[in-house]
């Protein structure tokens, strides 16, 4: 059974832009962030603020979200994984941006390297990975094996950071890196709300503590 585990105070806070993107965070950056959710089990239901649930409609209703929502429905049921958790990825990934480039050339709505799409694309989709639909499938694709080879989504999305050596490097856990374990905590806490409003019933039976 695939499990993860959150630490015992995570929080997620955000807001959303002029221009209608999405902003996601594990902590305050600064006074346009607005909690989402905190603490831990049914407390953090109770404890959603109104700009929190409005960020999480966002996620229902943006048109960049909605543009994408057959894609991650089939994404997921072709590569076995859970179209919550991919939506999760892209907010946190690329807010939905899906013309987004990185410095160092992760593309599109998963930001997915070259490397990435070299192992899990075909070398024509490789060169079309700025397509929403190419890029989600490929996206999935990868998310499908990193959880396979680890066992835990935890793990899988640290792979997904920061490398599947780092992550055994770590025991198959998530390793000791801040950027890394700020990128679990927040697409998990994320995961788990999108998983509230969708399915509260398999939300409640998912391990969050160790």
């Amino acid at each position: 059974m695939l499990a993860f585990t959150l630490p015992a105070r995570a929080e997620l806070w955000g807001y959303v832009d002029a221009a209608g993107m999405a902003h996601f965070a594990p902590r305050q950056l600064d006074a346009r962030y607005k909690p989402v959710l905190g603490g831990v089990g049914m407390q953090r239901v109770r404890g959603k603020t109104d700009a929190g649930l409005a960020l999480l409609n966002w996620l229902d209703i943006a048109p960049e979200v909605k543009a994408v929502q057959p894609w991650l429905r089939e994404a997921a049921l072709k590569h076995g994984v859970d179209a919550d958790l991919l939506k999760a990825i892209i907010a946190v990934e690329s807010g939905y941006q899906r013309n987004a480039v990185s410095p160092r050339g992760a593309t599109g709505l998963m930001q997915i390297t070259p490397e990435t799409a070299s192992r899990y694309a075909t070398p024509a989709d490789a060169a079309r990975l700025i397509e929403p639909r190419i890029n989600i499938h490929t996206g999935a694709r990868m998310l499908a094996d990193l959880m396979r080879r680890f066992g835990r989504i935890d793990a899988a999305l640290a792979a997904w950071n920061a490398g599947e050596g780092a992550v055994r490097r770590a025991g198959n856990r998530v390793p000791d890196i801040d950027e890394t374990q700020a990128h679990v905590q927040l697409v998990l806490e994320l995961y788990w709300a999108l998983l509230q409003q969708s399915q509260p019933a398999r939300a409640q039976h998912l391990t969050l503590h160790p």
